[in-house]
């Protein structure tokens, strides 16, 4: 491997870095893309490689094989198509569910090159594919995106890119029905039809737009994450000609994530310039969230930031790590060197602290994060590296930081529930647009619950409660259909049901 005979202990002498940050390698894989933790066992590391497998490390340094996907499903590997990221469930202790995101071939589905959201276990005969999401992306196999990640809110985050060629000729960026160059949310539920639900709070669910679109106007925003000390989002934007950017998107509250309807502006901006070759049906200026940060390809000099394609990274929260603490690390593929900024504490801000860290990888594919807050970052030429500082991590004083709606509930903290429904209708020609949104009363111990809606008399799409007790379905029907909601654990002595719903046919009083 390239970077076999690298030295460990780079320290930060030369570069104004105070972190005295070394790089310790935890292995050497093929073509390795991402790295991440058991949500409950920091110690239990994954490497995703980029031809479709999934290799599990323990602590002792053992190495095994978790996961296989390549004899089927995953296209790879012709410009950047391959497995691109995963993200283990939340309850992945009990269950051993993670999720993929991955290009696939025609037999996966599709057309070669589509993108793939897929959930995986083990089951009896082997490694059991559960598909949740599929995206056009035949014609050009780059510019996919592909990072997964739950949020603080614990809904699935997936990023995509533009659909690739140079400027973003289809204009995917910036349109609102494309699932390409945006940052999508969806609340997944594997082996139920449909396979997914749109959490209420999606900026475009009862508008003009696709359901899953959380925020949009991105180029190939190829890795982005959560501050897991507050929440925020930040995003690794790849540039096309001139800058590279970082976008941030501040959390309004505990376990929310900012950021809903953001444009960010590509393909009509591209840093914080207007992008030379943007289509005329851009709008102004003012209708565009800038970056917190760019950085150009031509070197500037100074030891300033340069390259070619931005790898995101994330906010360091490892306190063995002390010089970095609180620092946004990321670094450019060509380049290579590991650099910090601080991001800004008020909205609209700007980064002033920028700098070098001292230490280089060749090709920095990614980053990751296990669930101590230890941080590493992986090299395409193979070996994987964690942050390391001068005192060893106390994971035993940093827990997993799990969404609530994994968390456990007493029976005694459970309450008899109502189960409200209520309907909203949209004509669209011939058919109904219905918002149906479920409610339940009290809310106390019910969030994260599942609620089931029936149509007539049959469970038509399940979902997840939110953090107030409601979920929200879409339907279309041309028909007069009836509707009741469901909510299994009610009470202690059965479900809640709500009361039934009556939609008559389009033209029908």
């Amino acid at each position: 491997m390239k970077l076999a005979l690298l030295t460990i202990s780079l320290l930060l002498c030369c570069a104004g870095g105070a972190s005295a940050a070394t790089l310790d390698p935890i292995g050497d894989f093929d073509r390795p893309i991402f790295v991440t933790s058991d949500p409950g066992n920091p110690d239990r590391l994954f490497v995703a490689e980029r031809q479709g497998k999934v290799i599990e490390v323990n602590s002792g340094g053992s190495v095994s094989e978790f996961a296989d996907l390549t004899p089927s499903l995953v296209s790879c590997c012709v410009s950047e198509r391959g497995l691109l990221s995963i993200a283990l469930a939340p309850d992945f202790g009990s269950t051993g569910r993670f999720y993929a995101a991955y290009t696939g071939t025609a037999a996966a589905g599709g057309d070669e090159g589509d993108i793939h959201i897929d959930a995986f276990r083990q089951g009896a005969g082997g490694i059991q594919r559960e598909p949740i999401l599929q995206i056009g992306h035949a014609t050009n196999p780059n510019h996919n995106g592909g990072q997964l990640q739950f949020g603080p809110d614990g809904y699935l985050y997936i990023s995509t890119g533009d659909g690739g060629g140079g400027g973003d000729p289809s204009g995917n960026g910036q349109n609102l029905e494309s699932l390409l160059g945006k940052v999508l949310r969806i609340d997944p539920h594997p082996g139920t039809v449909p396979a997914y639900g749109i959490p209420v709070g999606n900026p475009f669910a009862t508008s003009t737009g696709r359901d899953e679109v959380w925020s949009y106007g991105l180029r190939n925003p190829w890795r982005f994450s959560f501050d897991r000390a507050n929440g925020d989002m930040v995003i690794g934007d790849v540039g096309q000609e001139e800058r590279e950017e970082v976008d941030q998107a501040a959390s309004p509250a505990a376990g929310a994530v900012g950021g809903a309807g953001t444009n960010y502006g590509w393909n009509c901006r591209e840093g914080f310039f207007a992008y030379p070759s943007a289509p005329g049906s851009c709008p102004g200026a003012g209708s565009f969230t800038d970056p917190i940060f760019d950085y150009p390809h031509t070197n500037p000099g100074g030891g300033k930031a340069h390259g070619c394609a931005i790898t995101g990274g994330y906010v360091v929260r490892d306190p063995s790590l002390d010089g970095l603490y609180g620092r946004y690390l990321y670094a450019d593929f060509c380049a290579g060197d590991i650099r910090s900024l601080a991001l800004p504490q008020v909205a609209g801000g700007l980064v002033t602290d920028d700098r070098s860290e001292g230490l280089n990888v060749t090709e920095p594919v990614s980053f990751g994060e296990d669930s101590c807050a230890r941080v590493y970052v992986v090299s395409q030429g193979g070996t994987v590296y964690r942050f390391k500082g001068g005192a060893p991590a106390d994971c035993s004083k940093l827990l997993p930081i799990l969404p609530a709606s994994t968390a456990p509930v007493s029976a005694q903290q459970r309450q008899r529930a109502r189960v409200l429904l209520n309907i909203r209708k949209h004509r669209l020609g011939d058919w109904l647009r219905l918002i149906l949104t479920v409610r339940v009363s009290p809310c106390a111990g019910h969030a994260g619950d599942r609620v089931q809606l029936q149509r007539g008399g049959k469970r038509v799409a399940t979902k997840r409660l939110d953090r107030e007790c409601t979920a929200r379905f879409h339907r279309r029907t041309s028909a007069r259909s009836t509707f009741k909601a469901l909510l299994p654990s009610g009470n202690p002595t059965g479900p809640s049901r709500s009361q039934r719903l009556v939609v008559h046919a389009v033209g029908a009083d």
